[in-house]
């Protein structure tokens, strides 16, 4: 027991105490290789859980590609019924301010105004009101009715103004120098002898003009003629203008018979004469009878 004596008591402390040092140091050791440990855990889990979505969208990718090349569905947009839709408006064109007359048979053609009235064949008699009928100016017989337009009885309001118009006939029975004549010309000559036709340029073509008036101090009534040769033809044009009131009434004005003439030649230098086939009269042929039955 005296042995047991001499060793000190505190050796187990010491021992103790040293192992639980080393102890420590290892502790520390295995700590921080836990801690680096857990580093390593925690950086391989954030990598997988990454690893998926990048593989997700490379998958995907080629589905985004696929479905951009195919063309999408348009869907018509439909309008909305509360908005009004405004309509368009229609523009009526105007008819033409003037109007174009041809007549086959003779080959006559003129322009003349929309608002005047047209009359042709068997229907043309052109009349001044008040004095009566406008009669044809050829030298012989043969003449025919072709075309007449008139001028509205309101075209000049206030004025005397009664009647205006335009008309042409034709004899296909006239020589060239009967056609250069008139049967009526103008006898307002001061020594009361007949004036000779006045040979003039009208538009493109030369014509032999006269003129005649008729009426009194209530109504008056003149006409001018023009004759032209063409086609083995004689064409005659007749502007004709009565006037009537002019002098009994205060409100009646005298017509300007100046500016109503010059609108009827405005018409005349538009005449346009074709060429057409002569008209060849159709005569009946009798069969004549053997010198035996003359003697019969």
């Amino acid at each position: 027991m005296t042995n047991f004596e001499k060793f000190p008591r505190n050796t187990n402390s010491n021992y103790s105490g040293a192992t639980l040092s080393t102890w420590s140091r290892q502790q520390k050791i295995a700590m921080i290789a836990g801690f680096v440990l857990l580093g390593i855990l925690i950086a391989l889990s954030a990598c997988s859980k990454q690893a998926p979505k990048t593989a997700l969208v490379g998958i995907s990718a080629p589905e985004t590609q696929a479905s951009s090349g195919a063309p999408s569905p348009v869907t018509p947009a439909t309008p909305a019924s509360s908005t009004p839709v405004a309509k368009k408006k229609v523009h009526k064109k105007r008819p033409a301010a003037i109007v174009n007359y041809s007549d086959p048979n003779t080959g006559v053609s003129f322009q003349y105004p929309r608002k005047y009235k047209l009359a042709s064949g068997d229907t043309v008699q052109p009349e001044i009101d008040g004095i009566g009928p406008v009669p044809m100016n050829f030298v012989q017989p043969g003449g025919a009715a072709v075309a007449m337009v008139a001028v509205p009885s309101k075209t000049y309001p206030g004025t005397d103004f009664t009647t205006a118009f335009f008309n042409v006939n034709v004899n296909r029975s006239l020589s060239e120098q009967e056609c250069s004549e008139f049967a009526v010309v103008d006898a307002r000559n001061p020594d009361g002898e007949p004036m000779d036709a006045e040979k003039l340029r009208v538009g493109s073509a030369y014509m032999e003009k006269t003129s005649t008036f008729a009426g009194d101090a209530l109504k008056q009534g003149e006409a001018q003629y023009y004759h032209r040769y063409e086609n083995g033809s004689c064409y005659e044009f007749v502007l004709g203008l009565g006037t009537a009131g002019y002098g009994t009434d205060e409100e009646v004005q005298a017509v300007n018979r100046d500016e109503v003439f010059g609108k009827l030649e405005k018409i005349l230098t538009t005449v346009k004469i074709q060429m057409v086939e002569p008209a060849h009269d159709v005569v009946a042929k009798t069969p004549v009878a053997s010198t035996a039955e003359a003697t019969k």
